[in-house]
């Protein structure tokens, strides 16, 4: 059912945008999204027309579809296509079947057929409605009968535009090209009715937001605040799959801040709300929640390599043990002692309710227990021995650790800045020579468990394990020793443990 905004719409069904005269270019945003999709539907063509050709033989219809239709109109449409027919799932693997490279049914229960043509990955949805059920975790699946009856169940408006092949008619009946010049994030129908639907849609938001800078219009953000309860009733895994995709956006922060004020976060992130806490004019301290998103925001400018997902995580989690670990010290001070063992602990048990991989859980809540470990440096007084365990510790997360330590510094003092960026840039070069000089990261005992057996004359069992840590402690406090070196301290060690 319209929403009021879009009572005044007649449904739009027109032939695809055209470019304007390259003589009269034009700035209305309109005109820019039009031609940008003719330019990325003509990339396309070849493949969409020929799919659709064979769709209208069989006597059916087939349009792009939804984030495909979006993406062609701000110019970022990728090798994935997403297409809409009103044939039903069998007829579409029969129709596919002879033309595509490979075919694959995972989605087939929800209406969904895949398949690969040579560059192209391509998902071809049956006209449907979907609706949960007050309790249900899984939507119940339909089949629909029109393209108007698919797009009106759509998330939102920018995502229920089609173009029916291979005539390239423009079928718009909600406003989205328009809502899509104006960036911004409206519901088909009224967002009450579209969240009731599939409460998931909520998350949509907050990660459409992120991922294309977009402003959520004010009645969606009401009925967010309004039903954020009925998030409670999604799998785990689906919402954590669109945590990872609003974390892994260009702008996060600006999903984070929408969950965070809607109160859908309490629901399955309370950390972060937490990290609001409340200040008074006698013991003053870093506004941490404020302080988590910098660091993020911090965090990602140092990415080499693409979005990382643990970084981020890491970034974002690294303080949420500061709530439970505040104390307001007799000078007026605020102390947040042990705040990163104590996040750690809870990182795990958040990321593992979300149903997080065991890996992940490992890396993320390891860099949260890491993340204050700089701070002893000071200004270079540790040891060699101490930067040794300072590599063994963050192991293949070092580089990670790196840069959350970096991230970590949000003060506006340039003075304090400027010096804990030199004492670290110091501590890599230090980290530098000593893996040049020692293979830091591959530490091991100058003996391995085989020489130890056969030094001691023992076999397998708990001796060679604690003779193994005691020589790594070994390696660790005074860096590599010759062989006989090495053999002279573990008969040292073994004849003390004799005595």
């Amino acid at each position: 059912m319209p929403n009021a905004k879009n009572d005044s719409r007649s449904p739009q069904a027109t032939r695809a945008p055209q470019p304007q005269p390259s003589s009269a270019p034009s700035t209305n945003p309109l005109n820019q999204v039009q031609r940008r999709a003719v330019s990325e539907l003509l990339r396309v063509s070849p493949v969409a027309d020929d799919l659709a050709r064979r769709f209208q033989e069989a006597g059916h219809s087939l349009a792009l579809v939804g984030g495909s239709v979006r993406d062609a109109l701000l110019g970022r449409l990728g090798n994935d296509l997403d297409f809409t027919t009103d044939a039903r799932p069998e007829a579409v693997l029969r129709i596919v079947r002879t033309w595509a490279d490979a075919v694959w049914e995972v989605g087939i229960a929800f209406g969904t057929v895949g398949c690969r043509k040579e560059n192209y990955q391509i998902e071809i949805t049956t006209y449907r409605s979907e609706a949960y059920d007050r309790t249900s975790r899984k939507p119940e699946v339909s089949y629909g009968d029109s393209i108007e009856d698919d797009l009106v169940r759509r998330d939102f408006t920018v995502n229920a535009m089609a173009v029916a092949l291979p005539e390239k008619t423009f079928i718009d009946p909600h406003g989205g090209l328009e809502d899509l010049a104006a960036r911004v994030l409206r519901t088909p129908g009224t967002p009450e009715e579209s969240f009731s639907d599939d409460p998931l849609r909520m998350m949509r938001a907050a990660r459409f937001a992120a991922q294309l800078d977009f402003t959520v219009a004010p009645e969606v953000v009401a009925a967010m605040t309004a039903m954020a309860d009925r998030i409670d009733i999604v799998s785990a895994e689906r919402v954590r799959d669109e945590l990872n995709k609003l974390v892994l956006a260009r702008h996060p922060r600006k999903g984070l801040r929408l969950l965070v004020d809607t109160g859908l976060a309490d629901r399955f992130l309370p950390e972060i709300p937490a990290l609001r806490l409340e200040r008074d004019e006698h013991h003053r301290h870093k506004d941490v929640y404020e302080h988590s998103l910098t660091v993020l925001d911090q965090a990602i400018a140092l990415e080499e390599n693409g979005p990382d997902l643990v970084l981020r995580l890491a970034a974002l989690l690294h303080d949420i043990g500061k709530p439970r670990t505040r104390r307001f010290e007799k000078d007026g001070r605020v102390s947040f002692h042990h705040h990163e063992v104590v996040g750690a602990k809870m990182t795990k048990m958040r990321m593992a309710k979300l149903k997080y991989s065991n890996e992940l859980i490992k890396d993320v809540s390891r860099l949260v227990e890491l993340h204050l470990r700089f701070h002893g440096y000071g200004t270079g007084e540790w040891t060699d021995s101490a930067v040794r365990r300072y590599v063994r510790d963050a192991g293949p997360l070092l580089e990670r650790l790196h840069k959350l330590t970096r991230s970590d510094c949000t003060t506006r003092n340039k003075r304090k800045a400027n010096a804990l960026s030199k004492a670290y840039d110091g501590l890599e070069e230090r980290i530098a020579r000593l893996q040049e000089q020692e293979e830091l990261d591959a530490i091991r005992p100058d003996l391995d468990g085989n020489a130890i057996m056969e030094i001691l004359g023992v076999g397998p069992g708990p001796v060679v394990g604690q003779a193994y840590k005691h020589l790594l402690d070994l390696r660790l406090e005074h860096g590599p020793m010759d062989h006989e070196a090495a053999v002279a301290a573990l008969k040292e060690w073994w004849s003390a443990q004799q005595s």
